[in-house]
């Protein structure tokens, strides 16, 4: 093994006397020396420190040695630093000197260090190394600069121990990285360029992967008094000897258990739909739950916006796997299904990927199922959420609809998928499966076998596929375990495709149900690439595995979801060898088949080398420890079984040996028995007779407590072999596994990091570069081993392909974290530490394997021959390799397993008990790779080899192991205290005890009864521990402790708490018992319950061995201390925390919404605070119901707590009810579990920083003269002033800036300039005739700006668009950002400045391509906004919050605070939001602690009342009244509440006892409802102080149902320093819509401002200027009231100071502006998603001031009447569609339809043109449109029924679209529609001036041509085109019209009205239509003689001539015979 040794001896030229300790660090590894105590000027340390390293010494890797004075209870002092170039010691191997160390600052100081290093290679040889390589000195501008000596950094000197190059000192500055990481060294000697430096340079450094970091990091940790680290996960994981893996702390499969999800779909629109004269219908689908929209008559593009709500209660495997459907169906009605126009699909899962679970405002592409040939069919525009529990959706803001009508732009697909997908065939192969279990009893065998007379395998399977909402079978392969398939089964689905995972299921054909036998799920993702050198999915031929149930058969399995692919499957199933193709269609060919229907087709065989060479594996498996078996199980004998596959499977595996090669077993086939007698004469003879020995022999439990047994193994330890045969394709586990310990590697450091952070130790930057250095080694180490075994048998497309892809991954990767590690600043260490995450998930999906091959490992328990618990471990983590980070993580290491119960049965509180415990040592290997399979395994031990092996046959593998050497120990267990456990009684508290077990053995701490945080301070000691193997391997690598928390119950058994592992420290006997290690330092262990933490636990664990002199070496125990407790021992002092006095002040307010306790009321509540076992009680609340708050406000206790703050107990509070006769009821308690916000800290005098005050830690305060911000608003007072006492000038302007964005005051004390927070006069002048020309759309600049329109909407509209602009822009900001950083990240990886990077070619440039389009487009939408944006008219605006005000301000919680008082048991993991079901009540209060004694400066300020203490100036708590008004503007997006999709709301108010209903005001079926309401309700606080305000909906029959609520604490609200009584408006203004609410003027609140404050001012001075404070504010000083009067006036002054206040000194803090905000609706029932959003705001003003005025009139703004009259004048070129019957001539009996709400309700038709050749018609025909419009949303209203059953009518807002369509009319069959065309009355292209102009180009390129509105032009004339789409979809022009639109208000229609038609009023003349046109039977000749005799009048005449002819011939004919008998006769 390659390691570093480095032998430190001594320090010399120390100054002063005193205990030093030494830190040396190599590869960001530390180890410490141990303490040299009292030692005045040289300090002897005379260790050794060895770095065993995986890769060899690089000659600019750096060594570090630091030399601290060592103190207890501070934290060291850093004495001097020396850092070493390795270069020297990687050249020749040994190296000696001394040489002296520098200080802080760099400079060389006396004291000297004398070293000694030897590095010893793998070869013995050292390596070559190349002068002057060496990495990049990264800029580090930290400032430190070391000036390091020539002789460490180049080669020229050789180190004696003086160094010659002293005089280059100062000469050349190296920057010194401070960091655990590797060092870079400087650049020296000639550099080379940088490629030459990848090739070399970086070697990769890997260290041993088992961490030698951790090590460092105990020592370091039980060293560092004042650090203390969540370290359950590190304590458990300091693996050293690499014996040991680690154990898995979270146990409970979470997969399986099903969840809440609601999805939401708007449908909001569709365009451009293919076909004609269409009915719509939009169809959603998810998985079997189809919802419709409402029909839309005869339109391309109609307009739904309709909502609909889908709720599932599903896992979310299967959530995630459901397609939603979205398809547009043509005239759907009760009898026809209708066509299908298109469809779009996608699965749930891909929504839930997307940024905020949502797709807003997108539009999906629709394509035809039935015909892939054709191209899109239409878009239909819609918002898709998807909410799990507990997700928020935030609701985006969108710019106006302009960019939305870009389809292009805003596709409904996820980022990176092209716009254009193409169609694709993917082909699943389906082979053959093996090993499938019994499907059917054995008795319907037997009869079966009885009289037919053969035995049949007992499973009938078929494969079933399902992808993208389809399904595919295979035939059925009648009973067979080994079915032989050679099917395809062909999906057509667009490529790339939206749903990610392809579901392959092997099912048993039954004739009363088919079941599945095993299901496998393919990640799309996993088996493919995107990138542009990416691959089309692709996948094998390869075996999947599959698991499920267990194989026996049972007709009702419990498990049967297992087999579904619901949670973790407990057992082997099946295998099926497929693979997978996707090849891209050409839809262009003639021969493809067009339509989607899944296909199934034969394939050819495979041949069996195809899936890799048939090798024989090995598993061993030795179990060395079987404890804490869940006694439940019963006394009968246990044995464990291992199963790998079927091998070894005893009980259930395949009923008999099948055909198969790879089941036989012993040898007997010839191909195999051929096999091993080639591998190796001897091996071969050994190997014949081996019979797998799976199962350990049965053995009777023993118990060791009251819940657990364990198994008597001592020092026997049972052993397990199985061989098996399986293709060998090692090398896709051996790159998983690499990844796998990069990724363990990475996310360790990553914890680290994120720890350091947490406790705020000091540098977690340089600990991230280490991490981030460590993972660059490890990616160039992966890239250089990965590329192995290329050609081997077996590997298929996937194979190599992932390969490749896997390598550039991990070498960008390696080199992005090189970069990042350079970035690594103390302020950028939060971000680099997301970026490393990101990485952390890179590789973890990199390395999960699509493609298996050895089957995992199951280890069973079977008690009575039945599977009890079972654990799975991954083939891949025991695989064996020769090269190390090949190896599985944990083979051929011990590891500690726990056993769990099969399927749901481990779910809840089943799952949380451990089964069974075992320390088991695993290997699997290739059988010939055999030798060392024993190696990993604690030495100390013999083998025992099974009894009938032949004399010869010396190395089979044990069957038992027997250790004789043991050594004894003493375990000392610590248990200092827990906290913030669950609370398990219905009490809300739980009475807990530790249960601690080690080895065999257990012991309990006492019970503390009542408590979430019990002290235990208990010591327990488990005497003479035996434990087997050497002493050496023991001390580095001792088994873990388990400690379990229950809660005792006075009645059955304890109620298990939660559970965590630890590592014991250990001293051997020939150790000292003294620092660093000893006595060990108290840590937190996390507690988990299941997968969820409950609590943490603070203690530490010692084990002693005890040598030759027995117990008597030990360091002694004290005898128990306490005399009440018994014999209990205590904590010893040397680990118990140092103690100092600190006082807690309480501020007791009162108690707020206590429930009833066992059904009485409370009514004398107490409330007791207890810390550390002292505390106070408040008084007693005499009458809760009169008045809840205390009478007394301020008491305090004093107590002893450590000094480390992380160390601090929790404070419990609990509320009891004082009941007759002296009883006490608890009601319930809260925890705070840490102090940390409310210690005070006194203002610092002497910091030059005026914002500085008595501050809480978090910022919030403790006085309310202290100021200081919520964390939330932006402060100035952050910026450090460094004069106070210059007066600073702000100057506000009467006109409001034009732009918001440019409004940034910044103040500089120094100056006293006045600030002119303003735009320049000119720039603003220019902007606005920029402007000038565009308009914000459809209003007249003049009506705006007229003070008698505006009203509040106008300011309510204006500040949303505000809204929407800073959002934009800070999203634009946040691209740029993004993308700046891209350039940078790109630049550096590529060495080359930003500014080089446009001569650097195309490469880097396409790295960020994808990235940046998604940016530009962000950027561009913001900067578009900027130039397009109109100048406002001059709008007072409001702040709209899109979020609860109480997120803004912190919840208001500056000085009271409010504790959620719980009781009963906590839920279940997944029910953790049931948690408000537990609150029983609030208590308001707050705490301060401080530290004794405290200064006086603080007590002796002027007014200050002792009896307050630290709570100055809190107003005092008597009821008092208050009148609240609640203003409700609006709802969004409710969750619908009746069948129809709809909900009818209405809101009801709640404040104490009062109620509002606004129920006759409900607004029908409306999910988005503006209500526009204000409530007044009287109210006293404190008794009503809870406001609930919440949406019902109203129902004809039955009670109305609650849609969703939100509370508001008005109290605290009232009582803030923010002042959220009434919001500060923005102007001052006494009259109009701006009118100023608050009853107190400006001026009268600042001066009680100032007041309160105890600050100087106001004082107003002449000219506008007014000062508060030290700082001057400027001002106008006029108002003018209703009538325009001019008066002189404070109030401007006053409420500029007012907004401004946040920038006084001391007291300033962010006043609420009147706003409107937006909170969440939530119902019970649905715990945690979200019901809607509710627009609003609250004013209060208390009764005893003067009564405020009329509240605002926000009532909904009333749609203005408007009528839109259109002429129809003309048509030209109208296609012509009928023929003429005699002459066969085209043309058209033409006429025009028009509407503007919808077909049905208003459409209006020309008379008919008849007749018309050329397609010209002449109307002269005026439609008339009345409608509702709302100017402000540019939406029509229209009120209708919605069926003839509706109860009233609905509101709908539809966009004003006027469509013209053009018909011909046909006398017996239907009219034939030609050509429409349909004009947003907002925005239309300007008609055409002749109808030779128009053209179709006006709808093509509508985006480019300017856009008119109609209501700004009033009247438009002019020829627009007719369209309809050909049959290929292509537009073409069937028609123009020459139309008048002209636009008229309601009233200008009374005054001037016009008949409809050509009728009176205003008649229009009659059309001058041409002959032609007339009707045949009005004047038949005249028609005839036109159309007949114009053209036949010859064919007419010799027609006439013939007939006459023929005539005279008959009538000849006729009278002839008569005629001749009359001639006869002679008549």
């Amino acid at each position: 093994m390659m390691a570093l040794m480095v032998h430190l001896r001594t320090v010399a030229h120390l100054r002063g006397k005193g205990d030093r300790i030494a830190k040396v660090t190599f590869r960001g590894l530390s180890f410490y020396s141990r303490v040299a105590e009292n030692c005045e000027e040289v300090a002897h340390f005379n260790e050794t420190f060895r770095w065993p390293i995986a890769s060899r010494l690089d000659g600019n890797e750096m060594l570090e040695i630091q030399v601290y004075n060592y103190s207890k209870v501070f934290s060291n002092r850093l004495v001097g630093t020396f850092c070493m170039v390795l270069q020297k010691v990687a050249e020749e191997g040994h190296l000696q000197l001394t040489d002296t160390l520098i200080d802080d600052n760099n400079t060389s100081i006396k004291t000297s260090v004398t070293i000694e290093i030897r590095y010893q290679p793998m070869d013995g040889t050292v390596g070559v190394w190349s002068d002057g390589e060496f990495l990049d000195v990264p800029d580090d501008r930290d400032g430190m600069f070391a000036f390091e000596t020539d002789s460490l950094l180049s080669g020229q000197s050789h180190g004696s121990g003086t160094s010659p190059g002293r005089s280059l000192q100062g000469s050349i500055p190296t920057f010194r990285k401070a960091g655990k990481g590797v060092f870079s060294a400087m650049k020296l000697g000639k550099i080379k360029s940088s490629k030459d430096d990848h090739k070399k340079g970086d070697e990769p450094a890997v260290l041993d992967m088992e961490d030698l970091d951790r090590k460092a990091m105990r020592l370091a940790g039980s060293l560092d008094p004042d650090t203390i680290s969540l370290a359950s996960v590190t304590a458990v994981t300091t693996n050293v000897s690499n014996k040991r893996s680690k154990p898995d702390i979270k146990m409970e499969p979470s997969s399986g258990r099903p969840v809440d999800y609601q999805i939401s779909i708007t449908v909001i629109e569709a365009r451009q739909l293919i076909g004609l004269n269409m009915d719509p219908v939009v169809c959603v689908e998810i998985g079997d739950d189809k919802k419709y929209t409402s029909m839309k008559e005869s339109t391309n593009c109609p307009y739904y916006n309709e909502y609909f709500v889908f709720d599932f209660h599903v896992p979310p495997d299967v959530m995630f796997d459901k397609i939603i459907k979205l398809s547009v169906i043509h005239s759907k009605n009760l009898l026809r299904s209708g066509t299908l126009v298109g469809t779009f699909k996608m699965d749930v899962g891909t929504v839930y990927s997307q940024p905020e679970h949502q797709f807003y405002h997108k539009w999906a592409i629709l394509s035809d199922p039935d015909d892939i040939t054709a191209g899109c069919k239409g878009y239909v525009k819609c918002d898709i959420a998807v909410v799990g529990k507990g997700d928020n959706i935030k609701t985006p803001h969108k710019a106006n609809e302009t960019d939305e009508d870009d389809i292009e732009g805003n596709l409904l697909l996820p980022e990176g998928i092209p716009a254009e997908r193409q169609w694709a065939r993917f082909y699943v192969k389906i082979y053959r499966a093996e090993g499938l279990p019994k499907m059917n009893t054995s008795i319907m065998a037997n009869v079966k076998k009885a009289f037919i007379g053969e035995n049949r395998d007992l499973v009938d399977p078929y494969v079933q596929v399902q992808f993208a909402g389809q399904k595919g079978k295979t035939s059925v392969q009648k009973s067979s375990y080994e079915p032989i398939w050679n099917e395809q089964v062909i999906f057509t689905e667009l490529f790339p495709p939206l749903c990610k995972r392809l579901k392959v299921q092997i099912r048993d054909s039954d004739k009363v149900n088919d079941v599945a036998i095993g299901t496998h799920f393919i990640d799309l993702r996993k088996i493919s690439n995107d990138g542009d050198k990416g691959f089309l999915p692709t996948l094998g031929p390869a075996w999947v595995n599959m698991y499920g149930s267990t194989r026996q058969y049972t007709l009702m399995d419990e498990h049967q979801d297992l087999n579904d692919g619901l949670g973790e499957g407990v057992s082997f199933r099946a295998r099926l060898l497929l693979s997978i193709a996707v090849e891209i269609l050409d839809t262009t060919s003639p021969e493809i088949i067009s339509s989607t229907e899944v296909q199934m087709e034969t394939v050819s065989n495979i041949s069996e080398s195809a899936t890799g060479k048939i090798e024989e594996f090995f598993l061993f498996g030795s179990f060395l420890e079987a404890t804490m078996i869940d006694r439940k199980i019963g006394d009968k004998a246990i044995s464990f079984e291992i199963t790998i596959g079927n091998y070894g499977n005893q009980i259930d595996g395949v009923s008999k040996p099948s055909s198969g090669k790879k089941r036989k077993k012993d040898g007997e086939n010839e191909e195999e028995s051929e096999l091993i007698q080639n591998s190796s004469e001897d091996e071969a003879d050994e190997d014949v007779d081996l019979v797998s020995v799976s199962s350990t022999p049965h053995m009777k439990p023993v118990i060791t407590d009251r819940n657990y047994f364990h198994l008597p193994y001592f020092e026997k330890k049972p052993c397990v072999y199985i061989k098996s045969w399986w293709q060998d394709q090692r090398r896709r586990l051996y790159n998983s596994n690499m990844m796998d310990k990069i990724a363990d590697k990475l996310e360790e450091g990553l914890n680290d990091v994120q720890e350091v952070i947490k406790t705020e130790k000091a540098f977690p930057e340089r600990r991230l570069r280490g991490v981030l250095e460590e993972l660059s080694v490890g990616c160039s180490r992966f890239v250089t081993l990965a590329n192995k075994d290329v050609n081997q048998a077996g590997r298929t497309k996937l194979d190599r392909e992932r390969l490749k892809s896997c390598m550039r991954e991990m070498d960008s990767m390696g080199q992005q974290a090189k970069q990042i590690r350079t970035q690594v600043k103390k302020n950028t260490v939060r971000e680099k530490l997301k970026l490393a995450q990101n990485f952390l998930q890179k590789l973890r999906f990199l390395a999960d394997e699509p493609q298996h091959s050895i089957p995992d490992v199951f280890i069973w328990m079977m008690s009575n021959n039945k599977r009890i618990a079972y654990s799975r471990i991954p083939s891949k983590d025991i695989l064996y390799s020769i090269v190390d980070e090949e190896t599985g993580k944990d083979c051929g290491k011990v590891k500690t397993v726990f056993l769990k119960l099969p399927g749901k049965k481990g779910f809840g509180p089943a799952g949380w008990t451990v089964q069974a415990k075992l320390e088991l040592y695993l290997w699997l290997g290739l059988n010939k790779q055999r030798k060392d399979f024993l190696s990993g395994l604690p030495n100390g031990f013999e083998e025992i080899k099974a009894a009938k092996m032949g004399p010869g046959l010396h190395s089979g593998p044990p069957v038992s192991l027997v250790y004789n050497m043991k050594q004894v120990f003493q375990l000392r267990a610590h248990m200092y205290q827990a906290r913030s456990l669950f609370a398990a009684d219905s009490s809300g508290l739980s009475d807990p005890f530790a249960r601690v077990f080690f080895s065999t053995h257990s012991q309990v701490t006492e019970v503390l009864s009542e408590t979430l945080c019990p002290t235990w301070d208990q010591l327990l000691v488990f005497d003479d521990v035996e434990l087997f193997g050497e002493a050496s391997e023991l001390r580095d690598d001792p088994p873990i402790i388990v400690v379990e928390i229950y809660d005792q119950d006075t009645v059955g058994k304890a109620e298990f708490i939660g559970r965590t592992f630890a590592k014991p420290t250990i001293k051997m006997c020939d150790e000292h018992y003294g620092p660093p290690r000893f006595p060990p330092q108290l840590e937190y262990y996390q507690i988990y319950r299941g997968n969820c933490t409950a609590g943490e636990l603070l203690a530490a664990f010692e084990l002693l061995q005890i040598g030759q002199g027995g117990r008597a070496d030990l360091p002694p125990l004290e005898g128990p201390t306490d005399s009440e407790r018994g014999p209990i021992l205590p904590v010893p002092l040397g680990i118990r925390p140092v103690l100092s006095r600190y006082r807690i002040e309480v501020l007791f307010w009162g108690l707020r919404d206590l429930k009833r306790i066992n059904l009485a009321q409370v009514d004398r509540p107490r409330v007791d605070i207890e810390c550390a076992g002292r505390g106070v009680q408040s008084a007693l609340i005499q009458n809760y119901k009169k008045n809840p708050n205390f009478s007394t406000l301020v008491k305090w206790f004093e107590v002893d707590l450590p000094e480390n703050e992380l160390l601090h107990p929790p404070l419990n509070i609990r509320v009891v009810d004082c009941r007759a006769f002296g009883r006490y009821i608890l009601v319930g308690s809260h925890a705070v579990t840490t102090l940390r916000r409310f210690i005070y800290s006194a203002p610092d005098k002497t910091s030059n920083n005026w914002a500085t005050a008595a501050k809480l830690m978090n910022g919030y305060m403790v006085l309310t003269n202290g100021g200081s911000q919520p964390r939330s608003s932006p402060s100035l007072s952050s910026r450090t002033f460094s004069r106070p006492a210059g007066d600073i000038i702000v100057n506000m302007d009467a006109e409001p800036p034009v732009r918001k964005m440019d409004t940034v005051v910044k103040l500089d004390t120094m100056s006293d300039a006045v600030v002119k927070v303003d735009m320049t006069e000119e720039e603003s002048d220019k902007e606005k005739k920029k402007k000038k020309k565009k308009k914000k759309g459809g209003v007249e600049e003049e009506d705006e700006t007229d003070e008698s329109v505006l009203d509040w909407w106008s300011k309510y509209f204006a500040s949303i668009e505000t809204l929407k602009e800073t959002l934009k822009a800070q999203e634009a900001a946040q691209a740029e950002a993004e993308e700046r950083e891209d350039l940078e990240i790109a630049a550096e990886t590529a060495d080359i400045k930003p500014d080089d990077l446009l001569l650097k070619g195309s490469k880097t440039k396409e790295k960020s391509k994808e990235k940046k389009s998604s940016k530009d487009k962000k950027k561009s939408q913001a900067a578009d906004g900027i130039e397009k944006r109109p100048v406002k008219a001059k709008v007072d605006e409001l702040v709209v919050y899109n979020k609860e005000l109480e997120s803004e301000y912190g919840d208001f919680e500056d000085w009271l605070h409010t504790f959620n008082l719980y009781r009963g048991k906590a839920g279940d993991d997944d029910e953790h939001a049931l948690d408000d079901d537990r609150i029983v009540g609030r208590f308001k209060g707050s705490l301060c602690m401080y530290k004794l004694p405290l200064s006086e400066e603080i007590t002796r300020e002027a007014g200050f009342d002792p009896n307050m203490g630290m709570f100055q100036s809190i107003p005092h708590n008597d009821p008092i009244n208050v009148l609240v008004r609640v203003y409700v503007v609006r709802a969004t997006d409710l969750h619908p509440a009746d069948i129809n999709g709809k909900a009818d709301p209405y809101v009801v108010i709640k404040l104490g006892k009062s109620e509002v209903k606004d129920k006759e005001n409900y607004i029908s079926k409306q999910l988005n409802p503006v209500f526009g309401k204000s409530f007044d309700i009287e109210a006293t606080f404190p008794m009503e102080s809870m406001l609930t305000v919440s949406v019902y909906d109203w129902d004809l029959v039955g009670t109305d149902d609650l849609i969703g609520e939100t509370k508001i604490d008005l109290e605290n609200r009232f009582y803030s320093k923010y002042r959220a009584t009434c919001g500060i408006s923005s102007n001052y203004s006494v009259h109009g819509y701006n009118v100023w609410r608050d009853p107190m003027k400006p001026s009268q609140v600042l001066a009680k401002l100032c007041k309160d404050g105890k600050i100087d001012g106001p004082h107003y001075g002449p000219g506008g200027k007014v000062k508060v404070a030290n700082r001057i504010f400027t001002g106008p000083t006029e108002i003018e009231d209703e009538n325009g009067l001019k008066k002189q006036t404070e109030e401007h002054l006053a409420l500029t100071v007012l907004n401004h206040w946040e920038e006084i000194p001391r007291v300033g803090c962010k006043l609420v502006p009147e706003h409107v905000e937006t909170r969440p609706l939530l119902n019970p029932d649905k715990p945690g998603i979200e019901q809607g959003r509710i627009e609003m705001w609250v004013d209060m003003f208390p009764m005893d001031m003067p009564a405020p005025g009329p509240a605002i009139d926000i009532s909904p703004r009333k749609p203005k009447r408007y009528e839109l009259r259109v002429i129809i004048w003309n048509t030209d070129e109208v296609i012509l569609e009928d023929d003429d019957y005699f002459t066969g001539e085209k043309s058209s009996d033409i006429f025009v339809r028009g509407w503007l709400k919808g077909q049905q309700e208003d459409k209006q038709d020309t008379d008919v043109h008849y007749h018309s050749l050329t397609g010209e018609g002449n109307f002269n025909w005026r439609f008339v449109f009345p409608f509702d419009y709302l100017m402000a949303e540019e939406k029509i209203v229209i009120s209708k029924k919605e069926s003839m059953f509706s109860w009233d009518e609905t509101e709908y807002k539809i966009p004003p679209r006027l469509t013209m369509q053009v018909w011909d009319a046909d006398h017996f069959s239907a009219d034939d529609f030609l050509g429409a065309i349909e004009l947003d009355l907002n925005r239309f292209p300007r008609g055409a001036k002749t109808a030779k102009q128009c053209s179709l180009d006006m709808i093509r390129n509508e985006q480019e041509l300017p856009t008119i509105s109609i209501f700004k032009q009033k009247r438009v004339k002019g020829w627009w085109p007719f369209v309809a789409r050909d049959e290929n979809d292509e537009m073409e022009l069937t028609g123009k019209v020459e139309a008048e639109l002209h636009l008229v208000t309601a009233e200008e229609a009374e005054k001037s009205p016009v008949g409809l038609g050509r009728n009176e009023p205003d008649p229009l003349e009659k059309p001058n239509r041409p002959d032609t046109s007339l009707m045949w039977f009005l004047s038949p000749l005249k028609s005839i003689r036109y159309f007949i005799w114009h053209n036949y009048r010859w064919l007419i005449l010799k027609a006439l001539g013939l007939i006459l002819l023929l005539l005279m011939l008959g009538l000849f004919l006729y009278s002839i015979p008569g005629y001749l008998v009359k001639k006869m006769l002679g008549a």
